[in-house]
C-alpha cells in the first residue's frame, strides 16, 4: 500500500455539495478541524465558512498577448475559486497551494469517466482516509487545457482542489484580491 500526503484536503459528510452551498470550517475542544453544512457547535470555535458558487469568478484579460493569463477575484471569504472542467464535465476548484495534488469527490470523478487506478491511504489535515490515483485525460481551467493530469480522487471530499501538481506549472502572482496563474511555458 502506498502513502500519499496531501497537506489539505477538506472532508465533508457529503458527497459532492451541501444544499444551502455554504461550507462552515470549524475546530472542536480537541483542536480537530471539521468541514461541515451546518454553523459550528457552541463549544467548537469557527474558522471559515465559504459558498459554493454557480457564477464564474475566473476572467481572462481580453487582450490577444496576454489570453495565456488567467485572473482570478479573491472572494470574501478569503479563497480563490477557478472554474474548469475534468473531462468535459464542468466544475469549480477552490485553488489550494496546501494540496500536493488535484482532487476530486469520488462522485464527480465518476461523472467524468474517471476510474480508480490505486488505492492509497492518504494522509489529510483530518487524519489518515482511503483514497485512490487517477488521471484527468483533459483539465481545463478557465480557457487553459491540459493533458494526462494525475489526481485523487478521495471519498467524501465536497469540493474540487487543484493542487500543487498543476499549481507548480505557474507562475503565481497575488496582489490587491487578485490572483494571476501564468503557464511557465
Amino acid at each position: 500500500m502506498k502513502v500519499a500526503t496531501l497537506g489539505f484536503i477538506a472532508l465533508c459528510a457529503s458527497q459532492f455539495a451541501y444544499a444551502d452551498g455554504v461550507v462552515h470550517k470549524c475546530k472542536d475542544r480537541n483542536g480537530q478541524t471539521i468541514y461541515q453544512a451546518t454553523t459550528c457547535a457552541k463549544t467548537d470555535t469557527a474558522v471559515s465558512s465559504w459558498a459554493q458558487t454557480d457564477s464564474p469568478v475566473a476572467a481572462s484579460l481580453p487582450t490577444s498577448n496576454t489570453t495565456r493569463v488567467l485572473i482570478l477575484r479573491q472572494q470574501s471569504n478569503g479563497h480563490y475559486f477557478v472554474d474548469g472542467a475534468i473531462n468535459a464535465k464542468s466544475l469549480i476548484f477552490v485553488v489550494d497551494t496546501g494540496a500536493s495534488m488535484v482532487s476530486l469527490p469520488r462522485d464527480m470523478a465518476y461523472m467524468a469517466n474517471m476510474s480508480c487506478k490505486e488505492q492509497v491511504s492518504v494522509q489529510t489535515a483530518n487524519g489518515t482516509t482511503r483514497s485512490c490515483t487517477s488521471v484527468i485525460n483533459k483539465l481545463q481551467l478557465g480557457h487553459l487545457l491540459l493533458a494526462n493530469v494525475p489526481a485523487m480522487i478521495v471519498p467524501n471530499l465536497s469540493q474540487p482542489l487543484l493542487g500543487m501538481n498543476v499549481l507548480q506549472g505557474f507562475r503565481i502572482e497575488q496582489d490587491n484580491g487578485e490572483m494571476r496563474l501564468t503557464p511557465k511555458n
